[in-house]
């Protein structure tokens, strides 16, 4: 299916899932507790977004310490990017996938899915990690000249 088609019908369908479930839960429960439960939900993600991703970004600082490039990481503090944004989205379907981002093996499974799919793809996420962690420690001397470029002129 077109890439354009699948998110074209995702904004349409979304929506409407979330309003038909607004309005039966809340038919259920009543408005105000239906608005203070798809608020309290947010607080509540945004918190744990806080935590995930503190806890990411030190991973990250690890990772740089020891010389390697962090793109594990940076790829979950993405997928902590979109559950945040799905768990400040109104509604009980966007909050449960955001939650679903914030469990940290959940969270490592869709990155490792991600990574092995992009690797079949041909992006080779696997074989550039492991080559660009690398650390060399020959030096190279030589002679370097500069031109002038004339595109940045």
């Amino acid at each position: 299916m077109n890439p354009f088609r699948l998110l074209f019908a995702l904004f349409i369908l979304v929506p409407l899932v979330e309003i038909y479930l607004l309005v039966q839960v809340g038919s259920m429960i009543g408005a105000m507790p239906t608005v203070l439960l798809v608020v309290g939900t947010a607080l509540v993600g945004v918190t744990l977004l806080r935590a995930q991703g503190l806890s990411t970004w030190m991973e990250a600082q690890r990772s740089l310490a020891s010389g390697e490039i962090p793109a594990f990481q940076l790829l979950e503090g993405a997928a902590l990017l979109v559950s945040g944004a799905l768990l400040l989205t109104p509604g009980f379907v966007t909050d449960f996938i955001g939650f679903l981002g914030l469990i940290p093996s959940t969270r490592k499974i869709l990155v490792n899915r991600f990574l092995s799919r992009s690797a079949q793809v041909g992006a080779g996420f696997h074989s550039y990690t492991s080559h660009a962690t690398r650390r060399d420690e020959t030096t190279i001397e030589g002679e370097f000249h500069e031109k002038d470029d004339p595109w940045l002129k």
